[in-house]
């Protein structure tokens, strides 16, 4: 397995007083505990508090995302950025590659029609090993990458409206 590479954001850009909302697949609970520590750990680091909504599988993470934004718009409460956390171990048919897929295709979508800061920890791995070294924040930390990824998203999308 590739070390990680993570090379340190230079946008430094205020994100103070956001809120971030974490979709988690509880398909494998052991897993998505170890993905959602990382997650929450990187928003609290950066002063973000968050809510956690939870559903059956990948599959259902971007209907989730969609409803639960549009809410909390309509409530006057938006949030600021999306966490996607999730896994997708291949099995025996095509059901894995139909899963992994689509539920990118479909974050992809909406972060890219609705200009949504989103980052997407939804692993999609061969073996329940490869999820576990992927998953733990002593290993590859995915959690964590995937709400690094959205305030990097978040931190740009403010520094932009700002010029």
């Amino acid at each position: 397995m590739a070390d990680a590479r993570r090379a340190p954001l230079k946008d430094q850009t205020d994100i103070s007083g956001a809120r971030a909302l974490i979709v988690e697949a509880r398909f494998y609970d052991d897993l998505q505990d170890a993905l959602l520590d990382g997650a929450v750990a990187e928003l609290k680091a950066a002063g973000l508090t968050h809510d956690v909504i939870t559903v059956p599988g990948a599959l259902e993470i971007p209907a989730a995302v969609a409803i639960a934004v549009d809410a909390a718009a309509a409530n006057g409460k938006p949030y600021d950025a999306v966490i996607a956390l999730g896994c997708v171990i291949r099995g025996d048919t095509i059901h894995f590659e139909i899963v992994s897929q689509e539920s990118s295709r479909a974050l992809m979508d909406l972060a890219v029609s609705r200009k949504l800061p989103l980052g997407n920890g939804i692993l999609t791995v061969n073996t329940e090993a490869q999820a576990w070294a992927r998953a733990r924040a002593s290993e590859l930390n995915k959690g964590g990458d995937a709400a690094r990824a959205a305030l990097a998203m978040l931190r740009i999308k403010r520094r932009l409206a700002r010029a």
